[in-house]
């Protein structure tokens, strides 16, 4: 490596610190406070900058930071699943429904429970999505319910439910996904939600909870109103 090279390299070290510490300390600042209630120069304190542009020299703005933090997380939640799909998929080809739900929820939980700053970001933006007045399925897609892992998810989904038809299908999964938002957002909330055995139930009862909302049976007046 030529010297130009490892100041180059030096330089981008730095520059993803920087951008970390400053995602980092939003999502903490965001969780205790809400969004509404922190500012710029906020966040640049609690991330030891000393340099007040820092943040706009990075994101922009705001907007440009929060975009970046689910970015991030969105990455770091499709490469979990990823790797529980594969293991999953080795031990079963044909996974039964639980299995399959539990890929809805296990990782962010498994996140959440390793990580502090995981859990700070479920605080943080966990109730946006079941707040949000429009579908959640293209939201869903940017906060690590999406990607190839997503789509695998999805398409495991509808392979073991093979009686819901398309719209009842994308009903439901809208019902799931605030589900699992609403419940990652409460657990995160409790002292120490993601360790011992109240995790344990939490997720366990969640998983149970969406393998009855997506293999309920169509009942006559659902399939009524949907011919309207």
């Amino acid at each position: 490596m030529t010297a130009a090279e490892k100041i180059t390299d030096s330089r981008q070290a730095r520059s993803d610190a920087t951008k970390n510490a400053l995602m980092r300390a939003a999502e903490k600042l965001i969780a205790e406070r809400g969004i509404g209630n922190v500012s710029i120069s906020d966040i640049v304190a609690a991330a030891a900058q000393k340099n007040q542009s820092a943040l706009q020299y990075h994101f922009t703005n705001i907007d440009g930071l929060i975009e970046a933090i689910l970015e991030n997380r969105s990455s770091e939640t499709h490469h979990r699943r990823a790797e529980l799909i594969k293991t999953l998929l080795a031990r079963d080809t044909q996974p039964n429904l639980r299995d399959i739900c539990m890929l809805m929820v296990q990782p962010a939980f498994l996140l959440a429970q390793e990580s502090i700053e995981y859990q700070n970001y479920v605080k943080a933006f966990g109730h946006q999505l079941v707040l949000s007045e429009r579908s959640l399925l293209p939201l869903v897609q940017r906060r690590g319910g999406g990607g190839a892992s997503g789509q695998k998810t999805s398409e495991l989904l509808k392979a073991a439910l093979p009686q819901l038809t398309p719209a009842h299908y994308q009903q439901r999964m809208e019902a799931a996904v605030r589900l699992c938002s609403a419940s990652m957002y409460y657990q995160a909330r409790q002292p120490k939600g993601f360790k011992g055995e109240q995790a344990e139930r939490f997720l366990h009862g969640l998983v149970d909870a969406l393998v009855g909302l997506m293999s309920g049976p169509i009942s006559e007046q659902s399939k009524a109103a949907a011919k309207k």
